[in-house]
């Protein structure tokens, strides 16, 4: 591959089931050209579908995904109030899937990988998990009220600061699995994180997408790639920094649990555009 291709860093953004785009978007330009940053930054369900990629098991994790969407299951279960728990079963269900899909092969493998970088939400140590959670996704909301949404830091506003674990320096699974579900903490729909004992929210909440890391390499003079998962509202792009984004709408839910037509949509979406990425950087350097 051409020297203009090669890339310093690979940036995931978050947007829930829309990550799935990612997924199709990695698989098919990694099968037509080699990706091999220094290390990859992701935040939120975009951590999820790295760590799937990185790991060498996207397919089987996504055949276990879309095979359990299909069951079409609610997104709401009111007898878990009885049970002191949320009625929302996405961050249960989702850890069940973690959990059974991330064992110490998969963990392993991360570790022969290129490291990837897990961007988490930390609380100040004065600000309760609920409090931060209630204020800072508050802010967000109002947030995308006033801007396009495209780049957010609510969160830091909040006092949130970004804090990141390499797979690199992760000790074992059930802390892969911790981390994985500490990206993605938008309560109610999922918990507060908590990675070795510390609670943590959504990584998005204070850098989404994950811009911070990524200027970092890009003032170095190395050029990233920005994998944005919004159609038409692309984040700001910067002189060392290529941001692709879907083709087309994913009009799929963040949250939904029986989506599988929405879901199999964002992954075939991904794999079209992953393909015509790939061309079309051949073309260039040819």
């Amino acid at each position: 591959m051409a020297s203009d291709m090669n890339f310093g860093a690979v940036g995931l953004a978050g947007g829930g089931n829309r990550c799935y785009w990612q997924s199709g978007f990695l698989k098919a330009f990694s099968e037509h050209q080699p990706l091999s940053p220094r290390f990859y930054v992701s935040v939120s369900a975009g951590a999820y579908h790295g760590a799937m990629f990185l790991a060498g098991v996207g397919d089987r994790v996504r055949a276990s995904a879309f095979a359990f969407a299909e069951q079409r299951h609610p997104g709401v279960d009111w007898r878990a109030l009885r049970r002191r728990q949320s009625p929302l079963v996405v961050g249960s269900l989702f850890r069940q899937l973690l959990a059974s899909e991330f064992g110490e092969t998969e963990l392993e493998a991360l570790k022969v990988a290129p490291p990837m970088l897990i961007q988490l939400s930390g609380l100040p140590d004065w600000m309760p998990g609920a409090l931060g959670a209630l204020g800072s996704i508050g802010a967000y909301q109002i947030e995308k009220l006033l801007t396009d949404g495209t780049h957010s830091r609510a969160g830091a506003r909040m006092g949130l600061r970004p804090v990141w674990i390499s797979t690199h320096h992760i000790d074992y699974p059930g802390e892969l699995v911790d981390a994985l579900m500490a990206t993605s903490s938008v309560p109610p729909f999922m918990p507060v994180g908590r990675v070795r004992g510390r609670a943590y929210l959504d990584g998005g909440l204070v850098d989404n997408p994950p811009l911070v890391k990524l200027t970092e390499v890009e003032n170095k003079g190395w050029r990233t790639l920005l994998l944005s998962t919004r159609y038409g509202r692309k984040p700001l792009s910067a002189p060392n920094r290529i941001v692709v984004g879907p083709s087309e709408d994913i009009p799929v839910s963040k949250f939904a649990v029986g989506d599988a037509a929405g879901i199999r949509h964002a992954y075939e979406v991904g794999l079209r555009d992953g393909l015509a990425f790939a061309r079309n950087s051949q073309s260039r350097t040819t």
